[in-house]
């Protein structure tokens, strides 16, 4: 009896079974048999951490596998101990958590099947099909060919099966150097596909494994592990990126020549690419290793340990990728749709607060010396779920440095001598004095304030043009604050030289900034709407004694102007 192929509003949380051609592939195998429970996983090599292009194979693969009603394992590869740290497997599984799944079905490792893979590489050589060959690797790589003419034989092709099975268990015993033998498959040199030009299938590595020790001599290559993992852990459809798409022939030629106990099936779609991004675990290493970033969980990095860091909620990737889709035309995303993406769920769970990060003092002169009031102001402006805070007020309250204009130019709405302006939540106010440092600096307003226009936005008929965040001097709190930005300054930052396209400007640093005092309270991992300013998070490194934020995402950018927010220090 044929399964009933779910519909799209099956699944509880919305755009997770958003049409795409893999999810057509997968319901055409049910209806016809091909595949009776689905099985997807997401096989990271842990030699560094997960970025946004591993969160759209994770989303695509566990969330189709949900939705079918099947399950998605996580596999790590490690079929390269020179490469492979601990750092990076604990790294994996706790962004895979904070991404929103799990290994319900057990976490799984390439190395788990050591002991099978190499018995069926045996079995290739008791077939013929695999042989050891002493070539040097520059050898080997020259004698593949290129794409206009055939590889040509290896002198050591045509070894007997007793000498290829003596020399891969000497192999394995540890007896030879790194690089001195490998064990290729035997296919055909003057294969069109350069991949099915007698591919190495385990070479040589003497190097301590993170889960095995010392007990391996040799590893599989990635195209042998691959697919022979995938069958073992019943696999249904094994999804990868476009650039595996020439590597299918040889994942299908592994499983037509090897006993396996099932048959998955390979489909390719189209990896994502980013602007201002670079999405290479190659790449990203090169940033961390030569000290660009602060390391993996740097907030300017794709990473989703910097991410997180950042403040993006988890959400709002899977928001994202949801919305990017799945199909199988390369094509590159603007970086715009993903801060966008942020700031829609930001603005809905982010509970508001009120922080100068460039302060400037402002004196009421006519405010009663040592009175302080308590204001009532919203967590959310549209929610009330989020409850309400108290905002104290005294004589001396800070503003921004840019809310204030000695000479303001035509169209400047905010603080001047001789103007009015409300302080939210509170009261309107007059400046009628400045007073300067040394060197001409403006360092304090002298102001009056309304007694009768508390909590109003305009008094005696009198309508102001502005309101102005502030904190007072009894409720401040000091913190640091840092601005990220784009790390990159070019759309598509150069492959060969990194370091040219970084941005100077991609991380600002502001210290000596204020902030309302129920902000050291708010827990760590919760995002906060820093008033007119941005959404904010505490760093890791934030501690009461030492208050740290992190700007997650700008305010929205208005109509029609370009997105500069990336650079402003200060919101308008």
């Amino acid at each position: 009896m044929r399964r009933k192929v779910p519909q799209q509003n099956d699944v509880g949380e919305a755009g997770a079974s958003a049409s795409n051609f893999i999810r057509s592939i997968i319901a055409s195998d049910i209806e016809t048999g091909r595949t009776r429970v689905v099985v997807t996983r997401f096989p990271p090599e842990p030699n560094g951490f997960l970025h946004l292009g591993h969160a759209k194979s994770i989303v695509l693969n566990y969330e189709l596998a949900r939705e079918f009603g099947g399950r998605c394992n996580l596999r790590l590869d490690d079929t390269n101990p020179a490469k492979e740290r601990v750092e990076y497997i604990d790294a994996i599984k706790r962004d895979v958590q904070w991404l929103g799944f799990d290994w319900a079905q057990g976490l799984h490792f390439a190395s788990d099947y050591f002991e099978q893979l190499y018995a069926w590489a045996c079995h290739l050589v008791r077939i013929g099909k695999a042989y050891v060959d002493d070539q040097s690797a520059h050898d080997v790589r020259e004698g593949r060919g290129t794409l206009t003419s055939p590889g040509r034989n290896s002198p050591f092709r045509e070894r007997s099966v007793e000498e290829n099975a003596e020399l891969l268990a000497r192999m394995r015993a540890g007896e030879f150097r790194n690089g001195e033998r490998v064990l290729r498959a035997k296919i055909d040199m003057a294969s069109a596909n350069l991949n099915l030009r007698d591919p190495v299938i385990y070479r040589i590595l003497n190097a301590s494994h993170p889960r095995t020790g010392t007990a391996w001599h040799i590893y599989p290559s990635y195209d042998f592990a691959h697919g022979q993992c995938d069958a073992i852990e019943g696999v249904s459809h094994s999804l990868c990126t476009l650039e595996f798409e020439d590597h299918r022939p040889l994942y299908d030629w592994f499983l037509d020549n090897l006993p396996v106990p099932s048959r998955p099936r390979q489909s390719e779609f189209a990896r994502l690419s980013i602007t201002h991004t670079v999405l290479s675990k190659r790449a990203l290493t090169e940033l961390v290793r030569d000290g660009h970033v602060a390391g993996w969980d740097d907030p300017r990095m794709p990473t989703l340990a910097g991410l997180r860091r950042r403040g993006v909620p988890p959400e709002a990737v899977r928001r994202f990728i949801r919305g990017v889709g799945v199909s199988r035309a390369n094509s590159t995303v603007d970086d715009g749709v993903l801060e966008a993406t942020i700031r829609d769920v930001l603005n809905e769970r982010a509970p508001r607060r009120m922080a100068v990060l460039k302060p400037l003092k402002l004196t009421i002169e006519n405010y009663p010396a040592g009175r302080i009031e308590e204001f009532d102001a919203p967590n959310h402006p549209t929610d009330p779920a989020f409850g309400r805070r108290a905002v104290r007020f005294s004589r001396e309250v800070y503003i921004e440095q840019d809310d204030f204009h000695e000479a303001p130019p035509h169209g400047f709405r905010r603080l001047a001598p001789g103007r009015e302006v409300r302080l939210r939540y509170a009261y309107l106010v007059t400046c009628h004095g400045v007073v300067k440092d040394a060197a001409g600096r403006v360092v304090e307003l002298r102001c009056a304030y309304d007694p009768d226009s508390r909590g109003r936005a305009s008094a005696g008929g009198r309508k102001v043009a502005a309101t102005i965040h502030w904190v007072s001097a009894v409720d401040a709190l000091p913190a640091e604050v840092r601005l990220y930005g784009r790390l990159f300054s070019a759309a598509i930052p150069s492959p060969t030289d990194l370091a040219a396209d970084l941005d100077p400007h991609s991380m600002q640093t502001l210290r000596g900034c204020l902030v309302e005092r129920v902000t050291a309270s708010d827990p760590h991992g919760q995002a906060l709407q820093f008033e007119r300013q941005g959404y904010f998070t505490h760093d890791d490194e934030s501690r009461p004694e030492r208050l740290v934020f992190n700007r997650t995402a700008s305010l929205r950018e208005s109509p029609g102007k370009p997105p500069t927010a990336h650079l402003d220090l200060l919101r308008k």
